[in-house]
């Protein structure tokens, strides 16, 4: 009786801490503590303007959006980022459109849920992205663009 009653307490136990495990690693994480210069995410993005789109692609001779934002992390501030744009916008803290910074991510699609394209913040309303005219700097509230979030994928300074 004993064994059996430990055995349920250690099954309880194991249990609570998958669960909040598992509630801890889908909710967005803060930004890294780390500071990222946008000078060199900046560099490494414009470096890219011209290089044409590809689907599933991530660099260096052609992107698709999320193989861009996570190449330009990459080569830019050593940051490995999720590979889908679906998955950065979930891993990341959002930000509101009013406390956006140069180096954030844009986020489209129809909702939340349903994020189709990424790319990231260079100041004055614009960002820099893969998309089929290939990788451009283009205004965030362009008309055929639904803005749906913004996140922060790192102290960007």
């Amino acid at each position: 009786m004993k064994k059996t009653l430990t055995k349920i307490v250690l099954s309880l136990i194991a249990m609570v801490a998958f669960t909040v495990a598992g509630v801890s690693m889908s909710q967005p994480t803060e930004a890294s503590a780390a500071t990222v210069s946008y000078a060199k995410l900046h560099k490494v993005a414009k470096a890219q303007l011209g290089k044409p789109y590809g689907w599933g692609s991530t660099g260096p001779s052609r992107f698709d959006c999320s193989g861009f934002t996570g190449y330009v992390y990459k080569k830019g501030a050593s940051k490995k980022i999720p590979r889908t744009a679906q998955a950065q916008y979930n891993k990341y803290k959002h930000v509101s459109y009013k406390n956006i910074k140069k180096g954030d991510l844009v986020f489209f699609g129809g909702s939340k849920h349903s994020i189709y394209h990424v790319g990231m913040y260079v100041g004055h309303g614009k960002m820099i992205d893969s998309q089929n005219r290939g990788v451009v700097t283009e205004a965030v509230h362009a008309p055929w663009w639904h803005a749906v979030g913004y996140a922060r994928v790192a102290n960007v300074k």
